[in-house]
């Protein structure tokens, strides 16, 4: 049913019976609407893709940040464990190197293994005057480990993905009363 307007009335919106203002028949707003959907996945995709590819570079540091943490922690303790300066460092890169392996953590380059020794007397001193060190006086054994993590298998347009430095340092006390060389 259609009203007409009023004269001298400003224009009044004609309503069809059923139909409210404002509706669009079905068939014109499809008509509008079609391959919306496949304009939304072109324009989202590559943000979705690159969401994915942050997730997986913030995954990988993580797991190398956890692992360069258990490999200075296994060479401290190896270090401090042995009776000499010598056998202490060697020690040292082996029990870093090994917990590197059995991680699965493949460096870009080798890692690097540094190591130092503290007394009461000095914080950065050789490991030399760690392990001569009097009795009774504390001592310890610092070892700092470095990888850099490479993310060459995991490139995406417009992203920059240079590799990523991580390193830790843990230190562990020689005992005090045990006979040093």
């Amino acid at each position: 049913m259609a009203h007409a307007p009023r004269s001298g009335c400003p224009a009044e919106t004609v309503v069809h019976a059923g139909r409210t203002p404002g509706d669009v028949p079905a068939d014109r707003a499809a008509g509008r609407t079609r391959g919306s959907v496949s304009v939304e996945v072109a324009v989202l995709a590559p943000a979705f893709l690159a969401l994915l590819m942050l997730a997986g570079v913030a995954g990988r540091v993580a797991v190398a940040d956890e692992a360069v943490e258990a490999a200075a922690h296994d060479a401290a303790r190896a270090a401090s464990i042995v009776r000499d300066a010598g056998t202490a460092e060697s020690a040292a890169r082996s029990a870093a190197r090994r917990q590197l392996d059995w991680r699965g953590l493949n460096c870009a380059s080798a890692p690097q293994v540094t190591v130092w020794g503290s007394t009461r007397n000095s914080d950065h001193t050789s490991l030399g005057a760690a392990f001569r060190s009097e009795l009774g006086e504390p001592a310890s054994v610092w070892v700092r480990v470095s990888c850099t993590v490479s993310f060459a298998g995991m490139r995406f347009p417009g992203l920059p993905m240079g590799d990523r430095r991580v390193e830790a340092t843990f230190g562990s006390p020689l005992d005090r009363y045990r006979s040093r060389q």
